[in-house]
């Protein structure tokens, strides 16, 4: 009878156990969200659960301001105009050119971004004046403007023969709106005035006292009348100052060259230039602001959400939104991340649609993804047919190059494709390798037994293996550099070392992974925090600070980390629960040593882990 209840025991704990393991196995126990810093400037996880209040588009950036009065920022930030300080006693954002500006509750104003003019002279235009009785910002192409309380306007930054930063004096100005060398301001009367370039006569606004609101971007300006129409003026090579017809439009936004009006429907139409689909609208009535930039277009929901549109070289019309992703891939002016249900999203390219991949990497001008049965997928620049992967479906690993790529098979031997330059597509022989990476024009393998095999474009060294040869379990090539993560937890690097991207930081211990961009380098360790050195000309080797990331990749001026949350501890992972970790999807990171930090650990290791507290 004792041993017949000690199988019943066993049953009752089988079956407990059983939903368990189905339910980790059914999701990816490193899923997270997508933190950029560099030239790209996103947190996918802050769009999770915000209701945004307005919106604003740059020439490549995008800003949005929430309803607890801070604000988000995406899009290109290689001068730093995507980065404005954190609070949340902001009521009103416009982003310019390459700066922003954003307006406190208490009449002040903050800046970012650039500070120097078209010629690369000092002009101050993220710089705004002291004073607190500011009531609207307009942040044109290299100037400012700002409206006071008393109905004067305030204009700085770049004033050239044209003098679109010196506004016309006067204390009865209601709206102010900035364009590339152009500035407009709406008077109380309902009038309209002008001053800046005219080339195209977009200072040259139409006579009238009935006016409700003004926009300028590029070349061309918009005006909405009382009885919702709207009137246009200024360049119109590509239709954009040709608005549409009907009294029905309550809102009016002016791109580089394309235009947008809202209906009192709640819809949207769009005008102008459509090179990247930045007129491509939205169907839908719910809308309620919209903001043009450069090449791409936003506008907010009732709800309180985005949609937007239009170029995302820099993610500035679509980021990547949620918190499910597991894998990442960084190009140059574009990359790929891989979600837990298969599907991959691209920012800055498009991807194939389905939802069986497995694998991902991005090169300059094209990338490649593993499917679930092994096959290899390509796509983008299919120049010398890098792009063109071989038949088969036992790839195990990709790496994409910049005129060519490489794929590791099942049996440890590697095959390439593409240019030829330096022998890039003639790999080494063997079937010993159990991982590879794809350089700017050089190669790098890693074989079994632990040492390092290169080949390519050696000019810079970045082929030269340093001795001993052996004793490493990671690689990454870069574009004239490499980098090899030791057994021990080291890093080694050799190569072109311009900008220090091979002088790896001390303590050099206690590193996991790795990874080399264009011309700098990104570590991650054990405790979860990155470690980033080499080229910081937009901030790229600048980490977030936190210990809670599983992946990091370095692309060409920017970098990107997935990141999530400690779901073992149960206060956190409860509190969490319906705002960051709704399925699909896992939350990441196992606090096993109960440190209160993120330990990484491969699945077995975690189940041995927790199969011994039975």
């Amino acid at each position: 009878m004792r041993i017949q209840r000690r199988r019943w025991g066993w049953m009752v704990v089988f079956c407990l156990l059983v939903p368990v393991f189905l339910f980790f196995f059914s999701y990816p126990l490193f899923a997270g969200s997508i933190k950029s810093w560099g030239i790209m400037d996103f947190d996918s996880s802050a769009f999770i659960g915000s209701r945004f209040t307005s919106i604003s588009a740059g020439e490549s950036h995008s800003l949005a301001l929430k309803s607890d009065g801070s604000i988000l920022c995406w899009g290109n930030n290689g001068k730093g105009q995507a980065i404005l300080p954190n609070g949340n006693d902001y009521t009103a954002v416009d982003a310019g050119g390459y700066h922003s500006l954003a307006l406190k509750s208490d009449g002040s104003i903050v800046g970012c971004g650039s500070n120097f003019d078209f010629w690369g002279d000092w002009a101050g235009q993220a710089t705004p004046p002291d004073g607190n009785n500011f009531i609207a910002v307009a942040a044109g192409g290299y100037h400012s403007l700002a409206l006071k309380s008393d109905g004067s306007i305030v204009g700085w930054g770049w004033n050239n023969e044209f003098g679109q930063a010196t506004p016309p004096a006067g204390n009865d100005f209601i709206a102010i709106a900035a364009g590339y060398a152009l500035s407009l301001a709406l008077k109380s009367d309902g009038s309209i005035v002008a001053w800046g370039d005219s080339r195209y006569g977009q200072a040259t606004p139409p006579d009238g006292n009935d006016f409700i609101a003004i926009a300028a971007c590029g070349y061309h300006s918009l005006a909405l009348k009382s009885d919702g129409s709207i009137i246009a003026w200024g360049d119109n090579e590509y239709g954009q100052a040709t608005p549409p017809e009907g009294n029905d439009f309550i809102a009016v936004a002016a791109g580089k060259f394309h235009s947008l009006a809202l209906k009192s429907d709640g819809s949207i139409v769009a005008w102008g230039r459509n090179n990247h689909g930045q007129t491509t609208t939205p169907s839908g009535n719910n809308f309620i602001a919209i903001a043009a930039g450069g090449w791409h277009s936003l506008a907010l929901k009732s709800d309180g959400s985005i949609v937007a549109w239009g170029d995302n070289r820099y993610s500035q019309a679509t980021p990547p939104v949620g918190n499910n992703f597991i894998a990442i891939a960084a190009g140059n002016d574009s990359f790929l991340a891989l979600k837990s249900n298969g599907s991959i999203d691209g920012y800055g390219e498009i991807p194939p649609e389905g939802n069986d991949f497995v694998v991902i990497d991005a090169g300059s001008s094209h990338s490649l993804a593993i499917k679930s049965d092994g096959s290899v997928v390509g796509w983008g620049n299919d120049a010398y047919g890098k792009a063109t992967p071989p038949a088969g479906n036992n790839f195990t690993a990709i790496g994409a190059g910049f005129v060519y790529s490489l794929a590791l098979k099942s049996d440890g031997s590697i095959v390439e494709w593409g240019a030829n330059w330096y022998g890039l597509a003639t790999p080494p022989a063997g079937n010993d390798f159990v991982a590879i990476a794809a350089g700017g024009y050089h190669s790098l393998a890693l074989k079994s037994d632990g040492s390092i095999v290169a080949w390519g474009y050696n000019e810079d060294g970045q082929c030269n293996v340093p001795e001993p040869n052996t004793g490493f379990n990671a690689i990454a090539a870069g574009g004239y550099h490499s980098l090899a993560l030791k057994s021990d937890g080291s890093i080694v690097s050799w190569g072109n070392n311009s900008y220090g991207q091979c002088n790896v930081p001390e303590p050099n211990i206690d590193f996991i992974d790795i990874s080399a961009g264009g011309n700098h380098s990104l570590a991650l360790k054990a405790d979860g925090s990155i470690v980033a050195w080499g080229l910081n000309s937009s901030g790229q080797s600048i980490p977030p600070d936190g210990n809670h990331f599983f992946a990091i990749v370095a692309g060409d001026g920017y970098s990107l980390g997935l990141f999530g949350i400690n779901f073992f501890d149960l206060n956190t992972f409860a509190a969490h629960w319906n705002q960051t970790c709704v399925s699909p999807g896992w939350c990441h990171g196992y606090d096993f040593d109960k440190s209160g930090q993120v330990d990484i650990y491969d699945f077995d290791h975690f189940a041995s882990l927790w199969l011994a507290g039975l």
